[in-house]
């Protein structure tokens, strides 16, 4: 019996200590609308519609190692948890998913954690590809969780 065995998704996690109040941090990370003003590998981010149950969708265009990403993804923001989770509708990727949370660390503190897994979508060059991309990707998380970091403790 041929086993079609499937890899594991590339996934890339980041956690980030803030010296900021978990809702400060909170209110940084789901204004995606603003990632592009401080976010130097953030082309643009678009909020396309919004409804009232906390769902929106995005199109974003993104720099990752000289190349420019594009695609569109639904966000689900959950405000109580603090979480945004989302999920490429199209795109560039074959397969992008992911979240978005913010962690209290007492009062004044928090950590903020991206997490993805995605796909190329090129089966016979995903064992080349897919470690040359997570890589890139990490650093790309690194980077906008840092500029996160920057805008909410300025001057504090």
């Amino acid at each position: 019996m041929p086993s079609e065995e499937r890899t594991a998704m590339p996934h890339v996690e980041v956690h980030l200590p803030i010296s900021a109040p978990a809702a400060v941090a909170w209110e940084a990370v789901s204004r995606l609308e603003d990632y592009a003003t401080y976010m130097r590998n953030v082309e643009s981010v678009a909020v396309l519609g919004e409804t009232e149950d906390g769902t929106r969708t995005s199109a974003w265009s993104v720099l990752l190692k000289g190349s420019v990403l594009e695609w569109v993804e639904e966000d689900e923001l959950d405000h109580e948890r603090r979480v945004m989770t989302f999920t490429q509708v199209s795109g560039d990727l074959d397969e992008f998913t992911g979240y978005w949370r913010v962690d209290a660390e007492g009062d004044r503190a928090s950590v903020v954690v991206m997490s993805v897994d995605f796909e190329i979508g090129i089966p016979l060059l995903a064992d080349m590809l897919n470690p040359v991309a997570a890589r890139a990707l990490q650093e790309n998380c690194e980077h906008m969780l840092r500029a996160i970091e920057q805008r909410v403790t300025v001057g504090s």
